[in-house]
């Protein structure tokens, strides 16, 4: 990693905009974009004070290429830790490519996907979940999401780990001290104590654990498929849902003949409703296909809402059943919602009598919209909102996950060991491979290659 150059990006999306900003970051960042920057006071940008703005014209020689503002950070208080400038400029693309070109000319390199987070990582102005979570946030698109990502950016999960992982090497050393006077047969590390300590640790990394379901359906939006016979308003109920004409819909039974998807934001929570092709015996080969994909998306999805037509409830009542327990069968740990669309068509007394018959139906006219916010407010009934509400940690990171699986794997292990009753030497094994997956986390233990993988992920100029 060549952490010594200076680098330079567009940290603002790509395109015309009204400005756009150019980061300069490395130990020759603030004399390099003097050279080209002519402050409107006369100034040297080396010689002003850290964190001002300077208004002046970014110059090619005797050529003006845009008035800019320029933001300086000297030393280490800067986002990446070390020298930074960056320029605001006018939004246009030509503009931009021609600073950046300037600064190229001029001694900087391009800089990589995620190489400023990079070197905040590398200069300890955050460690390795923090940094994760800089993507997380500039992915986020829902409530839920960004505040997942902002809590993990704060240090929330990270300083947990950080004080489990402290705690257990704190225990450690005394164990490794234990092994310097193993023929005097002393304990330094009180056994009860650490009896407890290990008894806590499993408790938390059992509950990161199993905030994962959550807290990855939250950051990746939670699929729902919409499923049921042909004709029944699937269709409608998606364009209802989303407040728009985003499926087609037609009286002839069959249209959607493949899936179509987009993503709802409800209570802060992101939602990715997938309209299916219509369950029926077919000798139509690309419907049969559609139909097929139906089966794989119901699969592939987190609850699933199976619709049919109010209006034909009395025709198809024991199909309807038998089509129903059907689905909860071949899908039996997916939340199931049953909902009879086109009530609006039907007298009180036959609404009675269509309610009776099925146990929590879910009435609605996805054509006129009645009953499609009760239904969502439903879906939201799924989601632990409860552990965003209280602020909890969740694990989102498949990463972090994996490490934690492997780290409560050497943690029980540990635990065998003292009922065991086993000798010092034995326990800082796998104490040691415990504190090496906690370390993994954080970054305190980690590789270039692993690294790479993770900052490859980021967008150019973050």
């Amino acid at each position: 990693m060549h952490i010594q150059d200076t680098i330079a990006a567009l940290a603002t999306a790509p395109g015309a905009g009204a400005i756009a900003v150019i980061r300069v970051s490395g130990e020759n960042a603030i004399p390099l974009v003097s050279s080209v920057f002519k402050a409107k006071s006369g100034k040297i940008l080396e010689d002003q004070e850290n964190h001002t703005l300077h208004l002046g014209n970014i110059v090619d020689g005797s050529r003006i290429i845009d008035e800019a503002l320029v933001s300086l950070f000297k030393g280490k208080r800067s986002y990446t830790g070390e020298p930074t400038v960056e320029i605001s400029c006018h939004g246009s693309p030509y503009i931009q490519q021609e600073i950046l070109q300037l600064l190229f000319r001029k001694g900087c390199r391009a800089a990589k996907a995620g190489e400023f987070t990079l070197r905040a990582f590398i200069n300890g102005k955050m460690d390795l979940s923090q940094a994760e979570a800089v993507a997380d946030l500039i992915a986020s698109d829902n409530a839920g999401a960004h505040q997942i990502a902002m809590q993990q950016m704060r240090g929330g999960f990270s300083n947990e780990i950080a004080q489990l992982r402290q705690e257990l090497l704190n225990f450690a050393s005394l164990i490794e001290l234990e092994l310097d006077f193993a023929e005097e047969d002393v304990e330094f590390a009180n056994r009860e104590e650490f009896q407890e300590l290990i008894a806590k640790i499993t408790r938390v990394l059992k509950r990161l654990i199993d905030s994962f379901a959550t807290g990855n359906v939250i950051k990746n939006g939670i699929p729902v498929a919409i499923v049921g016979e042909p004709n029944v308003g699937k269709s409608t109920l998606l364009n209802a849902l989303l407040n728009e004409e985003r499926a087609i819909v037609s009286d002839i039974a069959g249209t959607t003949r493949d899936t179509i998807e987009d993503e709802l934001s409800i209570g802060g929570i992101g939602f990715r409703f997938i309209d299916t092709a219509g369950i029926r015996e077919t000798v139509d080969v690309i419907e049969g296909l559609g139909i097929k994909k139906t089966f794989q998306k119901i699969e592939q999805s987190q609850i699933v809402i199976y619709l049919f037509d109010a209006e034909k409830f009395r025709i198809q009542n024991s199909e309807l059943k038998i089509e129903i327990e059907k689905i909860k069968n071949q899908f039996p740990q997916k939340p199931l919602v049953v909902v009879a669309n086109k009530v609006d068509k039907l007298s009180e007394t036959a609404l009675a009598e269509l309610k009776s018959q099925i146990a929590n139906l879910h009435l609605l006219s996805a054509k006129n919209k009645t009953g499609v916010e009760e239904l969502t407010d439903k879906l939201l009934q799924f989601v632990n909102t409860g552990a965003l509400r209280n602020n909890e940690t969740l694990v989102t990171n498949s990463r972090h996950y994996d490490a934690l699986l492997k780290a409560l794997e050497e943690i029980e292990k540990v635990q065998l060991g003292i009922d065991a009753g086993l000798s010092g030497d034995l326990l800082a094994i796998d104490i040691r491979e415990a504190l090496y997956h906690f370390g993994e986390i954080t970054g305190q233990v980690t590789n270039d290659e692993l690294l790479g993988n993770i900052f490859a992920n980021f967008c150019i100029g973050k």
